[in-house]
């Protein structure tokens, strides 16, 4: 006899506290309504209706993965980010809630969006910080940029799924190296988690998030030293850039980047209130600095 889609949600609830899944219960109700194709909220309404034996053998395969802290995202493929949906892979970082911080501080300096505007994403991953700057600004163009071909494929096929693949271009490459300058806007997400820290992170950060986007070296600054004199040369010069931060890096990040040229013209804040990014632009003596000869 089938189980109904509440005793599965109880018995996946279950095996995943069994197995340290923070909020057990609404994951498991999460997978029961993944596997049996329903909307979440019909397995609290319907908790009667059976689960067919197919649904019944995804979901148990989905909450082996999950006891293993496999990010959902990974056991659908997908993850929504600014109100679009995005492919994730073994090479890209889970889009979150508080990179949106980077496309509304970028939106806050940009008072016409109809402008033809260069866009650079330094690692960029899935691709969702360019692609959801795109999104808003219909006759920009950008190019993101990652060392890992994985994040350089999906990023494509994101580019494709959202129907951004005529403006936004995708390549590999390290930092700021593989471009030459004049961007109006550059983003970066970059790795900022201090080497020793890697390791007390939670599971489905640690275990599966690729260590080469988090990584940010013995202090997690190490990112920030090596893309500051890019910065200075991409960035064009009535330009901006906005740099995503760890906790608490605001103040050291900031004199880093100062110190390469760029002033701290904003500091954005996450849905938590903490200072998730900086926005950079040239200052007035790196303005006035005679151009090199070419």
């Amino acid at each position: 006899m089938s189980a109904t889609l509440g005793e599965a949600m109880a018995r996946a609830a279950s095996d995943l506290a069994a197995a340290g899944v923070p909020e057990s219960r609404r994951e498991a109700r999460l997978l029961v309504a993944l596997a049996a194709g329903v909307e979440t909220a019909s397995v609290l309404i319907h908790p009667e209706f059976a689960l067919e034996e197919a649904a019944a053998v995804r979901l148990a395969e989905m909450v082996r993965r999950r006891r293993t802290r496999e990010p959902v995202s990974r056991l659908i493929g997908r993850r929504e980010f600014w109100s679009l949906e995005f492919e994730v892979g073994a090479a890209t970082l889970d889009p979150r809630p508080d990179s949106e911080t980077l496309v509304e501080s970028a939106l806050a300096r940009i008072p016409d969006r109809t402008r033809g505007l260069r866009v650079l994403d330094l690692g960029t991953g899935t691709g969702c910080l360019l692609l959801a700057l795109l999104s808003e600004l219909p006759n920009a163009t950008g190019l993101g940029l990652d060392l890992a071909s994985g994040a350089v494929a999906v990023a494509r096929r994101n580019a494709a799924a959202n129907r951004l693949e005529a403006r936004a271009f995708f390549a590999v490459g390290s930092w700021g190296a593989a471009a030459g300058g004049g961007f109006d806007v550059v983003l970066a997400n970059p790795p900022y988690v201090p080497t020793a820290e890697i390791a007390h992170l939670a599971p489905e950060v640690a275990q599966w998030e690729p260590r080469l986007a988090l990584d940010g070296g013995a202090d997690g600054l190490g990112a920030y030293r090596t893309l500051a004199p890019d910065l200075v040369r991409l960035v064009a010069p009535t330009g901006f850039a906005v740099i995503e931060l760890g906790a608490g890096q605001a103040d050291e990040a900031s004199a880093i980047f100062r110190a390469a040229g760029l002033d701290v013209v904003a500091r954005g804040h996450d849905l938590a209130g903490l200072e998730r990014c900086l926005v950079l632009a040239k200052s007035k003596k790196t303005l006035e600095k005679p151009a090199l000869p070419v």
